[in-house]
């Protein structure tokens, strides 16, 4: 690289002068200062764009390996499953004196659907405490509708006078 010390820059800038003279070395230093930091900021933008795909190569790399290590876990998962099932079958076949596919008439059985237990929403209802019901203003007892009308009539006053 250059070796650009104080005599050297003091020899160069006497030299400008001369050649230059006073009157436009101002603003060819301007210049001169201007074109030097686009210079610094263009070599700063293409090293961050290098840093950048690079730093973009290690993430592909690394999301590659990742992927890969999943898909061998999901592997080794399907694998197991597959020898539990075959080993929980094998285990489970002579339980109750019967085969898990054929009945004992070796006919084939259906498997047992699942039945969702229904909810019953009265029973709810009841489970829920009287005091909690009159605090939070849950109705217990039912109104007709003359009953509704006058409880909540308005109340007039005394006799007209």
């Amino acid at each position: 690289m250059i070796d650009l010390g104080i005599s050297k820059l003091a020899l160069i800038g006497a030299v400008a002068l001369i050649v230059i003279g006073p009157e436009k070395l101002p603003r060819v230093a301007r210049t001169v200062g201007a074109l030097l930091g686009k210079a610094q900021r263009y070599v700063s933008d293409v090293k961050a764009e290098v840093s950048r795909s690079m730093e973009l190569e290690e993430l592909k790399k690394m999301k590659d390996s990742v992927t890969e290590a999943a898909r061998d876990v999901e592997a080794s998962v399907q694998s197991g499953a597959n020898d539990f099932e075959k080993s929980w079958s094998d285990a489970t076949a002579g339980l109750d004196g019967t085969s898990t596919i054929y009945g004992s008439d070796n006919s084939l059985q259906t498997p047992p659907v699942y039945k969702h237990p229904k909810k019953n929403w009265r029973l709810k209802q009841k489970a829920m405490p009287q005091w909690f019901k009159a605090r939070t203003g849950v109705r217990t007892r039912t109104q007709s509708g003359a009953a509704r009308v006058a409880r909540f009539r308005p109340r007039s006053s005394s006799a007209p006078r």
